[in-house]
């Protein structure tokens, strides 16, 4: 059998005008691809679905050759309109790779837009390009610790929620590792900041949304920032931080609540067998300015690598305080009173550390045994039968997941959220997360970032599912972050009236197969760690 090409493409035409309206709008370039003027020159962005992306914004200069180790500098100017469809580059970082079945799940080997120093980047997502609209600001910082990530990565895309939420999302890619906390004031005053750059680009990220959100139909007054693991450390940091006053107005750590840094020796101790691992000395400073970026990468990798082989967790530069951009401990010993007008939501999710864990096949042997190495044989008993009435239902895999996380993640929670209670001059609401994750069969029961695709209202993730329960904890969780930006208070009709968190009633919204208030929620593990020394102690 022959077809007429010409006499079939008119019949699906004539069948096409039956269901097609008779006067289509038309579809306008400007309306496609809108045009927004900023301080420093105008962007062109993309609209799909009702949502305007603008990607790969400068916020501040490329940070290669003599600006590397250097407080971030102002973002060029200039003439005509630059497109911003494409992600930019992404912070110089070890690769990450899906040897470990986890980093698959949460897709941190997807990290669009290349790798370089010229990654002071954001990108933004927006209902509205109306100056005049006011629309809640919401500023994601990445997780990744302080080594790695972006905010290209797939896990933190702000569409959906901009759509869901009717707010403007910024994602913000920053100096890491080496490049952005390698402390090298004792080479000279040069280089005096070395040790905080990486955060001082957050702080000119914001003091770009300050300046411009208002064209992308923000309102530069209720701006949140907000993060999940090293977002939430560095949430905590930019609350103690002179220079990040007045530049956001709500702060949310989840599951990365930091009270203490790295102090100066400290982290100069670190920078000394940096040089050394390079064959360079303090007189060499200025020719790590000169290296190629993967020549640095290498050395990191390189003391990362002879941490692990001595069985010690491996050394990640991190800030550290330096008495005027780190003036001081984040949380340690209360609040910061720089922020002390800035309500918080502080959260952590049951199972963290599993993230960390590979023997699945644990058994109760072995559980109680990885108990007593940390509680000693004389009460190893006692507390392994506490962690298993906690859930007899659990695997001793999971079991030692929270035993693990109960002393890190949450411990340092549940001090972050009441030095902020105790200060009183702004609320803290707190959140628990408890439902399990559904990905390899359930096995890491609810890990490390179960909460961060519902958090931005998508729940694609390889640790989330697309069921009704997913769903609604999505929609509970993210209209908590807008209206917690709107307003500063996360109270909405989609959740339980929710107080804030107060000794001694502790009140915390559990995020689960049912959302719930529960007082003090596992209140015997907390009183158990409060007591407890700090490892190695």
């Amino acid at each position: 059998m022959t077809f007429n090409r010409r006499a079939l493409l008119g019949a699906s035409l004539a069948a096409g005008a039956l269901v097609m309206p008779r006067r289509a709008s038309a579809v306008t370039a400007e309306a496609l691809f809108p045009v927004v003027e900023t301080a420093q020159g105008k962007l062109r962005g993309m609209t799909a679905g009702g949502v305007s992306m603008f990607k790969g914004v400068r916020y501040a200069y490329d940070t290669s050759g003599r600006r590397r180790f250097m407080p971030p500098a102002a973002p060029p100017k200039w003439a005509g309109v630059r497109d911003a469809y494409a992600y930019g580059q992404v912070a110089p970082q070890m690769p990450n790779s899906r040897v470990n079945a986890y980093g698959g799940l949460i897709m941190f080997d997807i990290q669009p837009g290349g790798m370089g120093e010229d990654c002071l980047v954001l990108n933004l997502w927006t209902k509205t390009l109306d100056r005049g609209a006011k629309r809640p600001v919401l500023v994601h910082i990445h997780g990744g610790g302080f080594y790695g990530g972006s905010g290209n990565s797939p896990g933190f895309d702000g569409e959906d929620m901009a759509r869901f939420g009717d707010c403007v999302v910024i994602t913000i890619n920053h100096r890491l590792g080496a490049f952005g906390y390698l402390n090298l004031a004792d080479s000279g005053p040069d280089f005096a900041r070395s040790g905080t750059v990486g955060m001082m680009d957050i702080v000119a990220a914001l003091a770009w949304v300050k300046e411009n959100v208002e064209g992308f139909g923000g309102d530069p007054n209720r701006v949140l920032v907000f993060g999940q693991s090293g977002g939430g450390a560095k949430t905590s940091i930019l609350m103690s931080m002179p220079s990040a006053k007045g530049l956001f107005h709500r702060a949310g750590v989840m599951s990365g609540s930091t009270l203490r840094l790295a102090t100066a020796e400290q982290a100069q101790a670190g920078a000394a067998a940096f040089l050394k691992q390079l064959g360079l000395t303090k007189a060499d400073t200025k020719t790590l300015q000169s290296l190629p970026y993967e020549t640095l990468l290498a050395a990191q990798a390189t003391l990362e690598a002879a941490d692990r082989a001595k069985g010690e967790a491996p050394r990640s530069f991190s800030p550290s305080i330096d008495g005027v951009v780190l003036p001081s401990h984040p949380f340690d010993p209360a609040a910061p009173a720089v922020s002390a007008d800035v309500p918080m939501i502080v959260s952590t999710v049951i199972d963290e550390r599993a993230y960390r864990m590979g023997n699945f096949n644990l058994d109760e042997a072995g559980l109680r045994a990885f108990i007593a190495r940390r509680v000693g044989e004389g009460r190893a008993d006692e507390v392994t039968a506490l962690y298993r009435q906690d859930d007899p239902k659990a695997t001793p895999f999971v079991l030692q997941a929270r035993f693990d996380s109960d002393e890190t993640f949450r411990k340092g929670a549940l001090i972050q959220a009441e030095r902020k209670a105790a200060q009183g001059a702004a609320p803290v609401w707190s959140y628990y997360w408890t439902r399990p994750s559904p990905a390899y069969s359930g096995r890491y029961g609810a890990p490390h970032g179960s909460d961060v695709g519902p958090s931005l209202h998508d729940v694609r993730g390889g640790l989330n599912e697309t069921g009704p329960v997913s769903i609604r904890l999505a929609d509970e969780l993210a209209s908590a972050w807008v209206s917690f930006a709107a307003t500063g208070n996360p109270n909405n009709p989609r959740l339980p009236n929710w107080p804030a968190y107060k000794v001694p009633e502790r009140a915390t919204l559990i995020l689960g197969e049912t959302t719930r208030i529960e007082n003090d929620p596992r209140a015997a593990f907390r009183r158990f760690w409060e007591k407890e020394p700090p490892r190695g102690l």
